[in-house]
């Protein structure tokens, strides 16, 4: 997932991203991995801020999760999504802007 998150809640999205793993874990992650952009240089065609609109305050806010396969990441989300604990709270960031996506390995060393 790639998000905008403002500069001056980087602990709170730490603090949000902490406490949310262990959650992802139960369900059957195998790895989770939250990070917080300190080289995102602008794109001449795209970039991560034109696609989630960053604002001149945010950064981009990167997470993945490693599932060991997608039906175990499906039916986890169906019991997650249900889960208050793992709602992003608007007050940290905008999620309506975060792109999120499921990918399959091709090359995993």
């Amino acid at each position: 997932m790639i998000s905008p998150v403002p500069v001056a809640n980087k602990e709170a999205y730490r603090a949000a991203a902490q406490a949310q793993a262990p959650l992802l874990i139960e369900q059957g992650a195998l790895r989770v991995v939250d990070t917080w952009g300190d080289d995102v240089p602008p794109g001449e065609t795209t970039d991560f801020q034109r696609a989630v609109a960053t604002k001149a305050d945010e950064t981009i806010g990167f997470s993945f999760i490693e599932w060991p396969s997608r039906k175990v990441r499906d039916d986890a989300w169906n019991i997650l999504m249900k889960d208050p604990r793992i709602a992003p709270d608007p007050k940290i960031w905008d999620a309506s802007r975060s792109i999120m996506g499921g990918f399959e390995p091709v090359v995993d060393l």
